[in-house]
């Protein structure tokens, strides 16, 4: 027993455990968060000029500090033990979302789903706020599965996934329609262009201060810029790209330095800002969305969530 330790002990819970920055797991048992700690360090080799330790889930980095949280905490929970001046870092070294050096790819995608199935077992409103990626990792998950981690019927499931594709669909002929708008638009440009320079040539030429005034003639590769290469790739190559993107990925982009993300896509200011606004409408959408079944939910005899039936159908009037 650890010294200090009141007498109805806690019973011990199977923890596992890596440092920050590492892979390998290791396990342990401890009835308490002092415990823990002590343990953690001593099997981790943490040297005590870096201590004191600090506890977090390995999940999503939440500081684990009270006792009464760790003990709601199920067995087998994954920590991190953070050294003095160490912080979380979200991901392994090797920039995988996996952490132990042996878990394949299989368990990688697994715990995707399951991540995503939580979120939805918390608020089912979050699927309006789901990336279609997101989406469609729902929709191929099979039935037993997602009822078994959803702990619903196969039936609801089967209404549920339904509805996953539904969201889908409609983001699908969105992007369609904004589409041939773009083209129709883009058309009306091209033509209004040639008149332009057809007058043009019958007066002086003025197109060198033109050049000068777009500010982009060099596109800025060097331009720093907080989103990542994958989330630039998909704005520049996805047709009306904000109905692809979840609500993170949506803030992040409006609240980019419209010049820095022109630069990083080689693109005007004119049309960066376009592209903000863009998401920036499809943002406040969602979450009016989401406050509109929140103000459902308050209304459904107060309970926590929203009855599944209800939801559903709520959603497949809209």
């Amino acid at each position: 027993s650890i010294p200090g330790s009141p007498a109805m002990a806690a019973r011990p819970k199977r923890c596992l455990v890596r440092r920050g920055g590492g892979r390998r797991q290791h396990g342990l048992a401890a009835s308490c968060l002092r415990e823990l700690r002590q343990k953690a360090s001593g099997v981790l080799a943490i040297d005590k000029a870096a201590e004191p330790i600090t506890i977090v889930l390995a999940e999503d980095g939440t500081i684990v500090d009270d006792e009464d949280y760790f003990r709601c905490l199920p067995p087998n929970t994954k920590f991190v033990a953070l050294a003095k001046d160490e912080k979380w870092g979200g991901r392994s070294p090797d920039g995988g979302t996996t952490w132990l050096s042996d878990v394949d790819e299989v368990d990688s995608a697994a715990e995707k789903w399951k991540q995503l199935a939580r979120q939805l077992k918390d608020d089912l409103s979050n699927i309006i706020l789901m990336s279609e990626e997101d989406l469609q990792v729902l929709i191929d998950v099979p039935h037993s599965d997602l009822a078994e981690e959803l702990a619903q019927s196969q039936t609801k499931i089967q209404a549920l996934q339904n509805t996953l594709q539904q969201v889908l669909d409609r983001r699908e002929e969105e992007r369609q329609s904004k589409q041939l708008l773009e083209l129709y638009l883009e058309a009306l440009k091209n033509e209004g262009s040639i008149l332009s320079k057809v007058a043009e040539s019958e007066t002086v030429p003025g197109k060198e201060m033109d050049v000068v005034d777009t500010g982009t003639s060099s596109p800025g590769t060097s331009a720093k810029t907080a989103l990542s290469d994958h989330l630039l790739a998909v704005l520049k190559g996805k047709p009306a790209p904000e109905l692809c993107l979840d609500s993170q990925d949506l803030e992040l982009v409006v609240k980019e330095d419209t010049q820095a993300l022109a630069a990083a896509l080689s693109w005007d200011k004119q049309k960066a800002e376009a592209l903000q606004q863009a998401c920036d409408q499809e943002l406040s959408k969602r979450l009016q969305q989401v406050q509109t079944l929140h103000s459902l939910r308050s209304t459904s005899k107060g309970k926590k969530t929203l009855p599944w039936g209800d939801w559903l159908s709520s959603k497949r009037k809209k």
